[in-house]
């Protein structure tokens, strides 16, 4: 378990961990990420990756908006919003996409 504070990496050495939130200081709503970096026997560091988490309101739906990162110049492309919820019994019912630049 591990109290993770922004920009301050946690290094272990076993392939998983668990995020301890502390309940006084949760993570807020909203979309947080989360990098990994791995080091072999030599010392040699791996290129970053990183994922995507969602903290979900109780109230209010949460959006997640899934798109390819890269497109070929002149290629359409899918924004997808499937994986947007709503705490039960409330559902989304309607998409609002916007382009932002």
């Amino acid at each position: 378990m591990a109290e993770f504070k922004i920009g301050v990496p946690v290094e272990v050495d076993v392939p998983t961990i668990e995020v301890t939130v502390d309940p006084q200081k949760p993570l807020p709503v909203g979309t947080h990420v989360f990098q990994l970096v791995v080091l072999d026997d030599s010392g040699n560091a791996s290129a970053p990756t990183g994922v995507k988490v969602t903290i979900r309101d109780s109230i209010l739906p949460t959006a997640i908006l899934n798109a390819p990162s890269q497109v070929e110049f002149g290629q359409s492309f899918v924004l997808d919003g499937r994986r947007s919820s709503d705490v039960p019994p409330g559902k989304v019912v309607r998409y609002v996409f916007t382009l932002m630049d």
